[in-house]
């Protein structure tokens, strides 16, 4: 699913979450493509309850000597998410610098773990303020500029294997994921008639900062029951014709392969769709 080089040669792309992970993997993949950059990140700790390091100010200039070594223009910026005048000066600033807005990616979020009834306020207020409130906030900032260069586009928002089933453990971020579920298909429902697509993505098990083996480790050791709903991946993949097995983790790359893909012509006639992105686990 590949795109082909040169794909997006003259769009521009704003995209959350930027800094490292698959936010950088998605920038650079597009930069590769031909598009302009326009990176944003926190930069910051979001929350207490968010117990994994975050990204920093340095992560989010990697993502900038990355997107520029392809040759591409990069505006970058720390922005929260959830802070929506931040993301609209950032929108406009992009605007006078790159003249247009064609592709965005909703990557930003974050997780925790617990169940339900034991997680606190902050962990469930931080979950869905950044994942869905701030995506909302993103698509908020960026419609209007892109709806205003009439060049069409494609929004590509990302979600999560947990956006699409039940995940014990986690219940407050596969509430925000499946929330960005029914925001992605309204929102095609809605800027169809501009020419802008939108399709969410769910990937499953992405090796990033993330993935937390010894939070997932101790509650699946005290809730056992729970680890039937975290499925090994069942498609081996195949390199220079031999099985690389059963894969615990995906790239931040397999995924801004299927991004790239969405963002270019390739992928026209979708909208409305989420892709699962998982090597096929979700048939489990």
């Amino acid at each position: 699913m590949a795109a082909v080089s040169g794909n997006l040669e003259g769009k521009v792309a704003f995209i959350t979450g930027a800094a490292r992970g698959q936010g950088r993997a998605h920038a650079v993949r597009l930069a590769t493509e031909g598009a302009d950059i326009i990176a944003s990140d926190v930069c910051a700790p979001v929350s207490s309850s968010i117990t994994y390091p975050p990204a920093t100010a340095e992560d989010l200039a990697e993502t900038v000597r990355a997107v520029e070594a392809t040759g591409r223009k990069v505006l970058a910026r720390a922005v929260d998410v959830r802070d929506l005048a931040a993301q609209e000066q950032l929108v406009a600033d992009a605007k006078e610098q790159f003249g247009r807005l064609d592709i965005v990616v909703a990557n930003a979020g974050v997780l925790s773990w617990g169940r339900l009834w034991e997680l606190t306020p902050d962990q469930w207020d931080t979950v869905v303020d950044v994942n869905l409130n701030g995506t909302w906030r993103t698509i908020r900032a960026t419609v209007p500029a892109m709806i205003e260069a009439g060049n069409g586009g494609s929004i590509i928002i990302v979600s999560s294997s947990a956006g699409l089933k039940a995940t014990p453990g986690n219940g407050h971020y596969a509430a925000s994921k499946h929330g960005l579920t029914a925001l992605t298909n309204t929102l095609a429902l809605e800027v169809g008639e501009y020419g802008i697509r939108v399709n969410s993505i769910h990937p499953y098990s992405i090796d990033t900062p993330m993935i937390e083996p010894e939070a997932m480790g101790a509650l699946f050791a005290k809730h056992p029951s729970f680890l039937h709903s975290f499925a090994p991946m069942p498609y081996h993949r195949v390199a220079d014709g031999k099985s690389e097995g059963l894969a615990a983790f995906m790239t931040p790359g397999e995924v801004a392969d299927v991004v790239a893909w969405l963002a270019g012509d390739g992928s026209a006639t979708l909208s409305g769709s989420q892709i699962a992105v998982d090597r096929g686990v979700m048939k489990y």
